[in-house]
């Protein structure tokens, strides 16, 4: 027979962690820089992505 792992129920401290500011519109937002101009548009762009829940929103020069 092999081991018996006990299985904890997650917390809802750790379940939801960083999501609360997020739903709130509090987003961390991070410029990415890997693309900088948008083709469709022809024209510089920035590109913000929230560093907790992943959303991204793109703001034209």
């Amino acid at each position: 027979m092999g081991d018996v792992v006990p299985f904890k129920k997650p917390k809802l401290k750790d379940k939801f962690k960083g999501k609360t500011l997020c739903r709130e519109g509090f987003h961390k937002w991070v410029v990415v820089t890997a693309n900088q101009f948008d083709v469709k548009q022809g024209r510089l762009v920035t590109v913000y992505k929230c560093a907790r829940c992943g959303e991204r929103k793109v703001k034209a020069i």
